[in-house]
């Protein structure tokens, strides 16, 4: 007849180190893991982007000033705006304001003086006037300035 064997069970102390080092590894498998997306992460920003070269930032030509207009706001307010077009230095003549001042009418027209108040408001207006100039003069305009910006 055979008889079993017991096996003893672990001591606590034993229980606990094999609870350590599948901690231990565990944690050093993470290290590993987050080490490789960091390296991938460095390689894909310097060196995957480097067959794209980026179009040179255009040098600034002539600035024109443009003649002040008043825009009816909202509620019988209204606003004075004067503008000057930052043209780039390939434009050989001053820019034609016209298409400019529509595009500011039309932006401004029937707005809430509180729409226009704040600092945020104003350059949130300005960059949304600044892209439909830079559409419309084909990249001659690279910049705006608000010389005068006056409501009532």
């Amino acid at each position: 007849m055979a008889t079993a064997k017991l096996k003893a069970a672990p001591d606590a102390e034993e229980a606990q180190g094999g609870g350590k080092k599948s901690k231990k590894t565990l944690f050093l498998a993470g290290g590993v893991v987050l080490l490789l997306v960091a390296a991938a992460a460095a390689y894909f920003l310097l060196f995957a982007g480097g067959g794209e070269e980026k179009e040179p930032a255009p040098e600034p030509g002539a600035v024109a000033a443009l003649d002040a207009i008043t825009i009816n706001l909202a509620d019988g307010h209204f606003l004075k705006l004067k503008l000057a077009l930052q043209a780039t230095a390939e434009v050989a003549e001053a820019p034609d304001g016209s298409k400019a001042l529509d595009l500011a009418i039309d932006q401004f027209s029937n707005k809430a003086v509180d729409e226009l108040s704040s600092d945020k408001a104003r350059n949130l207006a300005k960059q949304a006037l600044l892209e439909k100039i830079e559409k419309s003069y084909e990249g001659e305009i690279m910049d705006i300035y608000f010389t005068e910006f006056v409501m009532q």
